[in-house]
């Protein structure tokens, strides 16, 4: 009888063992499903650029889809060895940019041919598993250009940029032929402040424009909009949207989503079948990569007429009718 009660008690205490195993079998799949994802950012979280795909990123942690570790100001100096740490630390996935360490990044993706990259870069995919992004925004550039064009009242517009590169070049381009289109006497100042986090000097640069006359400033860099404030200008912004911050300055802005190239990437890695690609077009408006953004407190503020030829160029280019032409020079002043 006590040998009968013994078993039938460890067949008991087996039987909620099972039960209890069972139970959290699904939260460890999810937890084993899970996918290691990690970042490596040469400037803050919160610089443009950087914050949208930091935004992309945080959204997928936030649904319990991926684990995500991130490293802000790394020098160029320091990537390749941070890059290396999160490859051997087993992440499946590295998020960055490349821009000015290329030789480096591509170098440590030839090492780790198991693990994904998706890298910000000028240069092509490199296979296996070596893929490019870029903020391919230059329609809604193009299209916050007109609005400048038709609320500068001097024809006197201010354009500050980190460097000349062809990510800044391009939507630059777009963005004067956008202003041209709704006032060809527009006239363009144009500097770059070789930094791509400085808004001190960003604003140096953007007071000197206005005091040549220049009543509207193309927010390339954070610290424009602040200039154009202190001074009762007007404001474009690029990349992110800072009309909250700014309610009476910034008018409109080229809005650039990440999520797109990101939920891209973390799908394929996911299946197994991600690789050398290049995901520049993923930034475009037909693919929800960016977007002008709503002219909120300025809605009744643009003339009613520049708004009709925004919304109709918006609806050529969704539908194909349009393209804005991609320019990677470096882009001069015009102004006398």
């Amino acid at each position: 009888m006590t040998t009968r009660r013994l078993f039938t008690g460890r067949l008991f205490c087996t039987s909620l063992a099972l039960s209890a195993a069972m139970a959290m079998a699904p939260s460890l799949a999810t937890a084993q499903s899970k996918l290691k994802v990690a970042a490596i950012y040469t400037v803050p979280f919160e610089q443009q650029w950087v914050s949208r795909i930091h935004k992309a990123l945080k959204a997928a942690e936030a649904r319990g889809e991926i684990e995500y570790k991130a490293s802000e100001n790394v020098s160029n100096a320091d990537y390749e060895r941070v890059m290396r740490e999160y490859a051997t630390g087993g992440n499946q996935l590295i998020v960055g940019e490349a821009f000015a360490v290329e030789a480096a990044a591509r170098k440590v993706a030839k090492d780790f041919p198991k693990t994904s990259f998706l890298l910000g870069s000028s240069g092509k995919p490199q296979a296996p598993n070596f893929s490019v992004f870029d903020n391919y925004i230059q329609e809604p550039a193009y299209l916050s250009g007109m609005i400048a064009g038709g609320m500068t009242k001097t024809n006197k517009i201010g354009m500050v940029g980190g460097f000349p590169i062809p990510e800044v070049n391009r939507l630059m381009h777009a963005f004067m032929a956008g202003a041209k289109e709704t006032n060809p006497k527009v006239e363009f100042t144009i500097t770059f402040i070789n930094s791509w986090f400085d808004p001190p000097k960003a604003k140096e640069a953007t007071f000197a424009m206005i005091d040549k006359g220049a009543d509207v400033l193309y927010a390339e860099r954070f610290g424009v909009s602040d200039a154009a404030k202190e001074k009762g200008k007007l404001a474009i912004g690029n990349v992110i949207n800072t009309q909250d911050k700014y309610p009476d300055t910034v008018v409109a802005s080229a809005i650039w989503h990440m999520e797109p190239s990101i939920d891209r990437a973390l799908k394929l890695v996911k299946e197994g079948k991600f690789t050398a690609e290049d995901y520049g077009p993923y930034s475009m408006m037909k693919h929800k990569g960016s977007e002008l953004a709503p002219l909120g407190t300025f809605e009744k503020k643009v003339p009613a007429d520049i708004v009709a030829k925004v919304k109709a160029k918006e609806a050529d280019i969704l539908a194909g009718k349009f393209t804005v032409k991609v320019d990677d020079s470096q882009p001069k002043s015009t102004a006398k």
